[in-house]
C-alpha cells in the first residue's frame, strides 16, 4: 500500500502522540514493505532529512503561528499529496478538515484521526474552541474513515453526532532501557525521582502537581519533562515554585525520554482533557507505577493498574503511598505493564491497522 500521514510536526518524533505514533506505525509499515511517506514542517524537520526508518519524507513551510500553523502547513501537505498516487492520505487532528475537504473533492480516500475534545482546552479563545467544534461536526458528515484512539471519544461522536467510527488505540513499547550515564548527566539517580511528563500547558496541570509534592515527605526530586511553544507566562509560573526539588527538564525525547521512563520511582498523569494520552500508555510500557487524574479517558486506559486522585491533596497522599510503600509500588508496576502487553503493544496495534487499511482498499 502507499500510504500518506499529514497533519503532524513530522518524524523523527519531537513533539507529541501524534508524531510518536506517525514514527512507531511508520516504521512498521514500510518494514512490512509498504510504502509510507510522511509531510513534516520545515522547523521541526532537519533540513536534508528526505527519509527515516524507511519512510519518505516531505519537508513543507508553516507560519509560526498558534491558530494557523497546523492548518495551513496541512493544506500545503494535501496540495503536494494531491500529485502523487497514495492509496490512503492518514490526516491527524480533526482542526486538519479543511485539507480533508480539499483532498475528498478530488476523490482521495481519506482517513482523519480526530484526536480528543479539543474545544475543552483553555490554551483556545472562544474562536479556536468554535473552530474545533465545527470541524468536528463537519468531519462527522463527510464521505471519509473516522478513526478514534479512546473508547470515550468513540461514544462521543456516535451520540453528539450519530457518527460510528474505528477505534485503534496508541502504542507503546515494552521493554525498560537500561541508563548509560543519562540520568547523571540530567542530576538524576535511577529509582530515585518521580515523573511527569506532558505539554507545559494549564490543562495539564502541571501548577497543581507541583502544588501536591511540596507537601510530599521526600528528598527525591520531581522531574517535569515537557515544553509548549505558546505557554511562556504558564511556565514562568511553574518555574517561579521556590521547591528546590522540582526539576524542569525542559523537552526530551528519543532514547533520553526512554531512559527517564525506564527508572522513575513512580509517574504522575494530570491530563484533564483529550482522548488516549501517550504519555500514560507509555508509562505503562515501562512499567512505571503511576498515579492518575481520575478522569473517564485515564480510567478507560489504566483500568486497575495505579492509583487515582481527584483532588490536590488526594494526589499527595497517593504519591506518598507509593513512596512509602515499595512492595505497592511494585504491584502496580506490574498490572501497569501487563495491562500495556495485553492492549497497546505498537506491533499489535499496527498488525489492526494493516489489516483494516487493506479492507479499505478491497471494498
Amino acid at each position: 500500500m502507499r500510504i500518506a500521514i499529514l497533519g503532524i510536526r513530522g518524524v523523527p518524533a519531537n513533539y507529541g502522540g501524534f508524531e510518536t505514533f506517525a514514527e512507531q506505525f511508520g516504521k512498521r509499515m514500510a518494514k512490512r514493505g509498504h510504502q509510507v511517506t510522511v509531510y513534516g514542517r520545515d522547523r521541526s524537520v532537519p533540513r536534508g532529512t528526505h527519509e527515516h526508518h524507511g519512510m519518505r519524507i516531505v519537508r513543507l513551510p508553516a507560519p509560526q503561528s498558534k491558530y494557523l500553523e497546523t492548518v495551513i502547513h496541512s493544506l500545503f501537505a494535501a496540495c503536494h499529496a494531491l500529485t502523487r498516487r497514495y492509496d490512503i492520505v492518514y490526516v491527524c487532528n480533526s482542526a486538519n478538515v479543511p485539507a480533508v475537504v480539499l483532498l475528498r473533492l478530488f476523490g482521495r480516500r481519506v482517513v482523519l484521526n480526530v484526536d480528543g475534545l479539543e474545544w475543552k482546552r483553555s490554551k483556545w479563545n472562544q474562536v479556536g474552541r468554535a473552530y474545533y467544534r465545527l470541524c468536528a461536526w463537519t468531519a462527522a458528515h463527510l464521505p471519509i474513515h473516522i478513526v478514534t484512539d479512546a473508547r470515550v471519544i468513540q461514544r462521543y461522536y456516535r451520540e453528539a453526532y450519530g457518527r460510528d467510527s474505528d477505534y485503534f488505540p496508541y502504542g507503546t513499547d515494552l521493554e525498560p532501557v537500561p541508563d548509560h550515564g543519562m540520568l547523571e548527566r540530567l542530576g538524576l539517580e535511577a529509582g530515585r525521582y518521580v515523573l511527569y511528563v506532558s505539554r507545559l500547558e494549564p490543562e495539564n496541570n502541571a501548577h497543581l502537581v507541583i502544588e501536591a509534592f511540596s507537601r510530599v515527605k521526600t528528598k527525591l526530586p520531581l522531574a517535569i519533562v515537557g515544553d509548549a511553544p505558546y505557554a511562556s507566562e504558564y511556565k514562568a509560573a511553574l518555574r517561579a515554585t521556590s521547591d528546590p526539588r522540582v526539576r524542569f527538564l525542559g523537552a526530551v525525547y528519543g532514547a533520553g525520554y526512554r531512559v527517564l521512563r525506564s527508572h522513575a520511582v513512580a509517574y504522575i498523569q494530570a491530563t484533564e482533557v483529550g482522548g488516549t494520552h501517550p504519555a500514560l500508555v507509555e508509562a505503562m510500557g515501562y512499567g512505571n507505577a503511576i498515579i492518575a487524574n481520575d478522569v473517564p479517558e485515564h480510567r478507560e486506559t489504566l483500568g486497575d493498574g495505579g492509583l487515582y486522585y481527584k483532588t490536590s491533596d488526594e494526589l499527595a497522599a497517593a504519591l506518598q503511598r507509593v513512596l512509602d510503600d515499595p512492595s505497592l509500588a511494585a504491584d502496580l508496576r506490574e498490572q501497569a505493564h501487563e495491562r500495556a502487553r495485553k492492549l497497546y503493544a505498537w506491533d499489535a496495534i499496527t498488525d489492526s491497522y494493516e489489516t483494516w487499511m487493506k479492507e479499505l482498499l478491497a471494498r
